[in-house]
């Protein structure tokens, strides 16, 4: 029997099929030639040559080759160093197995060398650093000031630091420069100034606002006629400080250095700038902007030292935590920064905060800020109010000038332990207490105050607990060691490059190698761990998928099998 011929599939189609692929190759035609037309349809120049009819033909053919060979030989160093350094990586891998052989063989071994390498490394913004700067700024200066806020100048007061300006020894002189008076009602302002005066002796202060910068003067200029900066930029209490500070420089008949002290945002880096009429150090609403001490020259005689911010001790209150710790608002935790709104809130009158914020009654800080987000337009998608956005932005208020609260001073005067009668004389020495006070009192007739209705009272918790010492220092070990290790590795790795090739291994080198291999065995640990993780979730991603795809094609038609994609092009 014959087979039966196997007749092959038909290519013809439906005349509404083939029209509409003519049609579609058509378009893509017109297309293609139009973005031609576009670009210009611009061919590679082919190089002519040298024309044998030019003069020097020789000449510039020679140079030609020569071009040519120094770009091989360009090659041959290139390859060249990448073969001396792939040398040096696989000399620099077998050093690391030798040191992991090694460390198997004697066990762990913690090294002093590692410690003091970690210690080096510190971050800039650690709050060891910062003490070490505060430190350096005390023991420089002749004179320090201490800066208060003028609405709660009792927990802006560090004992801590007092103490170790008055027990130093020598001729240190501690001042009280109260800053912002002008956000305090005049009565009470008199009162603090009082108060104060009967320990150490204070300066009324209040900080120009707007300072034009050393590098924009231009700018400043334009925008003068703009913006009326008048009160702005006013600076009340300049004269006074200044000259405080001459009659210390003729009493000791040399140049001085004055020290600018105190918590965070109370207006160390504002009052240099005040008495320099410059914008020479930086300032910002964010907490711990001045991280190093910087020296600014206000005359010949004296030099004034910023410092950073006096760290705040965990074991101060919530309220002195809130307000006088060096938060950073954007990677602090929410619980942190809800707490820090609840203790402020219960040490203010509550009718005088709805009144401020022009709210309803409140039963809790959560309802407060669900009430001033919604009042303020800072809601979330599905408008849910932004509560933690709004309690930072709280926080900043109150540690800025924007907010004018005042509070009281205490009713008895009681000295600190540290403090003496004697003590208090030595301090008020070398000044002219009298001239002060009339100073004083021609700063505090000068402003405008707020009235006693329109600033909210508010119960001070007291001298603020600070840590001046970096052994005292307790800070979250965990980030700064990885921090540490990670750079350390990286420097360690460096110096091995840059090292000759030699097979002398000295006794420091080895144990580089140790502490440098322990990083790496960590991080593949973890990158390990992460990769394990990465893989799974790839696999239970990937089944779904697959279990989907066999749903949908089970589904499929043959209708929909044939269909034409018209997406495609069929040239």
């Amino acid at each position: 029997m014959k087979r039966p011929k196997l007749k092959k599939a038909s290519k013809r189609l439906s005349c509404h099929k083939r029209y509409k692929i003519q049609k579609k190759i058509r378009e893509h035609h017109r297309k293609v030639r139009k973005e031609a037309k576009k670009r210009g349809r611009k061919k590679p120049k082919k190089d002519p040559g040298v024309p044998s009819a030019a003069p020097f033909k020789e000449e510039l053919l020679r140079e030609a080759e020569q071009r040519k060979q120094r770009l091989e030989e360009l090659k041959q160093k290139q390859k060249l160093n990448r073969q001396k350094e792939h040398e040096k990586k696989r000399k620099l891998e077998a050093k690391k197995n030798a040191a992991k052989i090694k460390e198997k063989a004697e066990g762990k071994e913690s090294s002093g060398k590692s410690k003091a390498k970690t210690n080096k490394l510190l971050d800039k913004n650690s709050k060891k650093s910062f003490c070490r700067e505060l430190k350096k700024v005390i023991e420089a200066s002749d004179v320090v000031l201490e800066v208060l806020d003028a609405r709660d100048p009792m927990g802006c007061r560090c004992p801590q630091l007092e103490q170790a300006v008055t027990c130093s020894g020598g001729d240190k002189k501690l001042l009280f420069v109260l800053n912002k008076i002008d956000l305090v009602p005049k009565e009470n302002l008199e009162k603090w100034l009082n108060y104060l005066k009967k320990e150490f002796p204070t300066v009324a202060f209040k900080s120009a606002t707007l300072m034009k910068d050393r590098n924009m003067q231009e700018q400043f200029t334009k925008r003068r006629a703009r913006v009326d900066l008048s009160r702005t930029t006013e600076c009340f209490g300049s004269k006074c400080l200044l000259k405080l500070l001459q009659d210390h420089v003729r009493t000791q008949n040399k140049a001085i250095q004055v020290g600018v002290v105190g918590f965070p945002n109370v207006g160390k880096s504002s009052i240099i700038n005040s008495l320099k009429g410059v914008r020479a150090c930086n300032v910002g609403l964010a907490r711990g902007v001045t991280k190093s001490m910087q020296i600014v020259h206000i005359d010949k005689q004296t030099k004034m030292l910023d410092s950073p911010s006096i760290i705040a001790d965990p074991s101060n209150s919530a309220l002195a935590l809130a307000l006088r710790s060096i938060i950073d608002t954007e990677e602090s935790g929410s619980a942190d920064v809800l707490e820090g709104v609840d203790a402020i809130l219960n040490h203010c009158s509550k009718q005088q905060v709805m009144m401020h914020y022009s709210i309803p009654d409140f039963r809790n800080t959560e309802e407060f800020l669900t009430l001033l987000a919604q009042k303020r337009g800072m809601l979330k998608k599905g408008g849910v109010p932004d509560v933690e956005n709004i309690a930072k932005m709280l926080l900043c208020d109150w540690t800025g000038a924007k907010i004018r609260y005042h509070s009281q001073p205490p009713g008895s005067q009681t000295l600190p332990p540290y403090l003496t009668e004697d003590k208090i004389a030595e301090m008020q020495d070398c000044f002219n207490l009298k001239n002060l006070e009339e100073e004083n009192n021609n700063t505090v007739q000068a402003l405008k105050y707020p009235s006693p209705a329109s600033s909210i009272i508010f119960q001070s918790a007291g001298m603020t607990n600070g840590t001046i010492e970096e052994n005292k220092v307790t800070e979250e070990a965990s980030e700064w060691e990885n921090l540490e290790t990670s750079k350390e590795g990286e420097e360690e790795e460096e110096d091995l490059t840059e090292s000759d090739d030699d097979d002398q291994d000295d006794v420091e080198e080895e144990m580089d190698v140790k502490e440098e291999s322990k990083v790496q065995v960590t991080r593949k640990a973890k990158l390990g761990k992460r990769q394990t993780s990465l893989a799974n979730s790839e696999k239970q991603r990937a089944e779904s998928e697959h279990s989907n795809s066999l749903s949908l094609s089970l589904d499929k038609t043959a209708d929909e099998d044939d269909a034409y994609d018209f997406n495609t092009d069929y040239v």
